[in-house]
């Protein structure tokens, strides 16, 4: 999202908040979680979709596509039969791991959220 430039003139160059387009970014159901499992490491689509109980195929692979045009992940294809994918962070990705980490520890001690960071997060509100 733009904001106007603090003269407020129209033609004034355009200033972009950092947590707008940050949360542009993120802020979509199930994105953080995404990000989330793909920082612990590659992962294909089926583990994905395992890990993120709820989500439906066509809405991972809308989150997966428009993270890989951010370049916040990258898509690896193997030439096997059949035909293997990998999901990963880019660097691009992996700079998001310490907003991740914060929100995980704001959840434990301001929400209640439990110490175990497996399907019970996911079980709860998707983000």
């Amino acid at each position: 999202m733009k904001q106007s430039s603090a003269t407020g003139k129209p033609g004034a160059a355009e200033v972009v908040c950092g947590v707008c387009a940050t949360a542009e970014v993120i802020c979509s159901k199930w994105t953080v979680l995404v990000i989330r499992d793909l920082a612990e490491g590659r992962s294909r689509f089926c583990e994905l979709e395992r890990s993120l109980a709820g989500i439906s195929p066509r809405t991972l692979s809308l989150r997966l596509r428009a993270l890989e045009e951010e370049g916040i992940i990258e898509r690896r294809t193997y030439p096997e039969v059949p035909p293997r994918v990998e999901y990963a962070l880019t660097e691009k990705g992996r700079a998001l791991e310490p907003l991740i980490e914060d929100m995980r520890r704001y959840g434990r001690e301001w929400l209640g959220a439990c110490a175990a960071d497996t399907a019970d997060e996911t079980d709860a509100v998707a983000v």
